[in-house]
Parts: structure tokens; sequence; C-alpha cells
């Protein structure tokens, strides 16, 4: 298989490789993968598998490893879907394949992420003319490459059955938000740039619950923004929750939008502060004219004592 360059769930960009055609939940095809099709683990090698929040978690803890020493040993950093947002992809070994499979399979494909059980199904939503509040037309589409023969097994499925055959419901549920962060932050194109910390901010809440859980309970986050004790107590402890309750944050920090909203004297505190160096700034541009007078009176002085 060469190297080409995938999207985030693992689709060849070359359109070729997608059959022009739109599909429903309930439009059959035919497809499957196991050891006996002759390009078993084909797919898993050369391609870019960009993780979600939702991936990092579910492998970290199959591994039973922290979060930093995941990240450290098994990805490779990156940006995600053409944005300035830093993310991390799989790292792969030195012949360019996952590091998690073998010759006879995956060995996490209990908890294999979303680029793997999406294919070579893809999901689609369209906002004509890119503007949002118009409701999007959902469809699939199916993608088939020349070195898959999973295509030509009998098996017969709706695309419906193969998604919940391969966990893409719950993976959809858990990556939403998350997602439409990522979009949202596409749709600014390279206009606007992001800030350092901002980045930093992304990959912390990305990919660190424990991180940014300490983050949360401790420093000034709690004294800023408003959140209720009912949220505390859920993200304390639970680990989706918390992965959620990151999203919410990002939405609110990046773009003001969501239900995390900052407390109202942090409010007030802000704009004192802006009305403070406003009116630092009429003294000072007061005091600047008044300086600017003065000068005008002296050399109007000076002309007259030469006359």
């Amino acid at each position: 298989m060469s190297d080409k360059s995938k999207a985030m769930f693992g689709f060849d960009t070359n359109p070729s490789n997608i059959i022009p055609k739109k599909y429903t939940l309930d439009s059959k095809i035919r497809f499957r993968c196991h050891p006996g099709v002759s390009c078993f683990t084909a797919c898993c090698g050369h391609i870019d598998i960009i993780l979600t929040p939702f991936d990092i978690l579910r492998l970290r803890k199959h591994l039973n490893l922290p979060a930093d020493e995941f990240l450290l040993r098994f990805t490779t950093p990156t940006y995600v879907e053409k944005t300035d947002l830093p993310g991390v992809k799989i790292h792969l070994d030195k012949d360019g394949r996952c590091p998690f499979v073998t010759d006879k399979g995956c060995t996490i494909y209990p908890e294999r992420p979303s680029a793997c059980r999406y294919y070579p199904i893809g999901m689609a939503n369209f906002h004509e003319g890119g503007q949002e509040g118009i409701q999007s037309e959902k469809f699939f589409f199916i993608v088939k490459e020349d070195h898959c023969k999973g295509h030509e097994e009998p098996t017969e499925w709706t695309i419906k059955e193969w998604r919940a055959d391969q966990g893409v419901d719950l993976c959809d549920e858990m990556n939403r938000e998350w997602l439409e962060i990522v979009m949202r932050r596409r749709s600014f194109g390279h206009q606007a740039s992001m800030s350092e910390q901002a980045q930093k901010m992304f990959f912390l809440a990305s990919t660190d619950t424990d991180k940014f859980r300490d983050f949360v309970f401790n420093s000034s986050f709690l004294d800023t923004y408003d959140v209720d004790q009912q949220t505390l107590d859920k993200i304390k402890d639970d680990d989706i929750e918390m992965m959620l309750f990151s999203f919410q944050y990002l939405a609110s920090a990046l773009f003001g939008a969501g239900d995390l909203k900052i407390k109202e004297e942090k409010i007030q505190e802000r704009v004192s502060k802006i009305d403070d160096k406003k009116a630092m700034a009429e003294v000072k541009a007061e005091a600047t004219y008044k300086d600017l007078l003065a000068e005008r009176d002296k050399l109007t002085e000076a002309l007259k004592d030469k006359k």
C-alpha cells in the first residue's frame, strides 16, 4: 500500500477512491474484514490515524498508562484537520505500520480508534453555502480502495447495521462536541491565528483528563467560571464526564459558545479594568494635547519676538 495522505478518520483524500453515490442508514453494502481476506491488516499501515480525546482515553485505560506516557510512547504531534489546533496521531513503526497490529490482527481491537471503526464508510454533513443555522444534509459514502478485498466478501449489511457492529454510534456521541470545535475552527481559515497559550490549553484539554481535572480544581478556574455543584461532583471522579466538560470549556474559551459561563463578578471586574484602561488612555491623551498646546503657544511667542 502506497504512502498516502489520509484525513481524520482514515479516508484517502483522493476522491477517486470514494464511490460517487450518497447512502442512507438503510442502504445496503457488501463488506467484511477478517483474517481470511488476502489484504488483512493492509489498511493498518502508511496512514495517519488522528486520535480524538475519546480514543486517547480508551486506549490509555486499556493499556493502563497515564496520558503523558501513552502520548510519549505511541503518538506523534500533528495538527487536526488542516487547522492550527494541536493533536496527536498514532506513531507508526519503522515499517510504517501501526504499533498495535500484528499479522494476526489488531491487539487493541476492542478499544481501537474511531478512524479504524469508520472505514470504509464515511459520513458527511453538508451545510448549503456553509451557513450556520441552516439544517444540514447528512449522508454516507463508501471508500473503495484497490487493495481492499473486503468489498468482495458476500456478507451484506445496512449501513446502520455496520455502524452498530463497529461501535461507531458511541464514537459519534463522544466525539461530536470536540469535532464541532475542530470544524468551527477550520471554518475561520488561516485569517485568524490562535495564541500559543490557547493552543496549549486545547492540547491539554484534548489529551489528558487527569491534568485538566487538576487545572479545574487546583487553579483559579472555579473562581472564574460558574460551575454548579452537580457538575463538579460528576467530573471529580468520572473521566468521561471530565472529557465532555473539557469540550464545554474549549467551546467557551475559544468561541464564547456553550453553557459554561464566566462569573458575573469576573465580567464586571474585566469591564472595570477595561474602563480603567480607557480612562487612563483618555487622561494621557488629554495631557498630550495640553503639551501640544503649550508647545504651540511657545512657538507663537517665539515668532512674535522675532518680529
